[in-house]
C-alpha cells in the first residue's frame, strides 16, 4: 500500500474538543471532507498532555493506530471539531 505524503498540504487546521472546545492540534488537513484520521507526522502543534485525550475534560477523542502503516490517530465521531 501507498505511504501519505510526508511533507502533506500547507494549509492548517485547529482541531478542538468538541464537549469544552479546548485546542487540540494544529493539523496539516488535505481536502474539504470530514476528519476521520489524524496522521501523526503532520500534525504541526499538540497541545494534548496524554495522547488521544483532552487536556482540559479528559475524554478520549481518538484512537491510537497504523492506517497504511503510518502511525495515526481514528477519531471518534462527534468528538471534535476543525476550523
Amino acid at each position: 500500500m501507498s505511504k501519505p505524503n510526508k511533507k502533506g498540504p500547507s494549509k492548517t487546521v485547529d482541531i478542538y474538543c468538541k464537549n469544552c472546545n479546548s485546542k487540540l492540534f494544529k493539523y496539516r488537513k488535505g481536502g474539504k471532507g470530514a476528519l476521520v484520521k489524524c496522521f501523526k507526522e503532520r500534525i504541526s502543534q499538540d497541545y494534548t498532555k496524554v495522547s488521544c485525550t483532552c487536556p482540559q475534560c479528559q475524554k478520549i477523542f481518538a484512537r491510537d493506530t497504523l492506517i497504511k502503516g503510518t502511525p495515526a490517530y481514528k477519531m471518534i465521531g462527534g468528538k471534535v471539531w476543525f476550523k
